[in-house]
């Protein structure tokens, strides 16, 4: 038979989720560290392979890094589940508390993955968008928090792409409202200085997401984990694909995180970089930077979109939101190296100079 039923009803109009990776000279637009792992501790990492059984099926649960994780933030290996990077773990979400019949409450513009693993599950979705500064719409979340029905909430702190950490009051005022299950998306917390973990004690519905990704340098080895109560833990592995971390990528967390201390000035630097490209921009006219926790900066310019495909002609690879419902006229740019950030600020100088001259022309003209 030359034809193929049709694709499961969820996926009509579905538009995959592209990080727009596109070759540059430097990359800004998907908030990786900038830094690779040292010489040093690859050299330690690949010892760490070297006696890796490839023959044999990894620990299904990564208990190794699982104790390790625990062990740094007081709780025991059943507060934690280590997943194939954060987007598996947020999609375990979507499964083990969504579906038919269920609704999760979202705060856009956030990270698009939570409303498409809600809509790839069939669960429903209630949006809230966030005020005009980017900050959750407080008083509007509870009232719609006290109809009773939202099974699960998810509030990224810092919010990706627009930077802002989540008031730690917020989020404590949030459980206490609700029994509905709240992730707070901790993926960048490294550069916030703030977390939830404290709550952890207190509030059963808590569970906490979290990445080797960003401050770690391994986005490319594709790990994440969760912390949460065990009983939130069980309900995740009912639904986690087996084996979903593979033995190679355990053991480079493991070495990772043990020597997680030497990440330390790296993070640092990326703040204080983030602090000088803000100065630099707001210094820039016609250039809005919006307050960020994170290690990204998102602005707003006219002609956001000629300006993306003009740093990008010249080597720069930032994320283009400009035509992103409620990021209208909106860039983000990852804090790469201080080289890298200063070829970013004098190309978009660059390009505000140029725009201003081509439009004082036109009107002489």
């Amino acid at each position: 038979m030359n034809r193929v039923r049709a694709a499961a009803p969820s996926l009509a109009g579905l538009v995959p989720y592209d990080p727009k990776y596109l070759p540059a000279e430097a990359f800004l637009s998907a908030n990786e560290n900038p830094r690779d792992v040292d010489g040093e501790l690859r050299e330690l990492i690949g010892r760490r392979i070297a006696k890796v059984p490839l023959n044999r099926y990894p620990d299904p649960l990564a208990g190794g890094l699982r104790d390790m994780i625990a062990e740094a933030n007081g709780l025991d290996r059943d507060h934690v589940l280590i997943g194939n990077g954060g987007d598996e773990l947020l999609f375990n979400l979507a499964l083990a508390w969504g579906g038919p019949g269920r609704t999760c409450l979202n705060f856009p513009p956030t990270f698009s993955v939570y409303a498409a693993n809600a809509r790839l599950t069939n669960t429903a979705v209630v949006d809230i968008a966030r005020t005009e500064d980017f900050s959750i719409d407080e008083e509007a979340a509870f009232e719609r928090l006290a109809v009773g029905d939202i099974d699960y909430v998810i509030v990224a702190s810092p919010n990706n792409p627009t930077g802002l950490r989540c008031p730690q009051a917020f989020i404590e005022r949030l459980l206490d409202a609700t029994d509905a299950l709240v992730m707070v998306d901790e993926a960048y917390f490294e550069f916030s200085r703030q977390t939830a973990r404290p709550l952890l004690a207190t509030h059963e519905n808590l569970v906490i997401l979290r990445t080797f990704s960003k401050a770690f340098s391994l986005a490319g080895v594709r790990l994440g984990y969760i912390l949460a109560n065990p009983a939130v833990i069980r309900e995740f592995v009912k639904v986690r694909q087996p084996y979903s971390v593979d033995a190679v990528s355990q053991a480079v967390g493991e070495v990772v995180f043990e020597h997680r201390a030497r990440f330390e000035p790296g993070i640092r630097e990326i703040i204080e970089e983030r602090g000088r490209v803000a100065e630099a921009l707001r210094a820039t006219p016609g250039i809005v930077p919006f307050p960020s926790d994170s290690n990204w900066i998102l602005l707003r310019m006219e002609d956001a979109g000629e300006a993306w495909e003009y740093l990008y002609e010249h080597g720069v690879l930032v994320r283009d939101f400009s035509a992103t419902p409620l990021l209208e006229g909106c860039l983000r740019v990852t804090m790469g190296t201080p080289e890298q950030n200063d070829r970013f600020i004098s190309l978009l100088r660059a390009f505000v100079a140029e725009r201003g001259s081509r439009r004082a022309q036109a009107a002489r003209d």
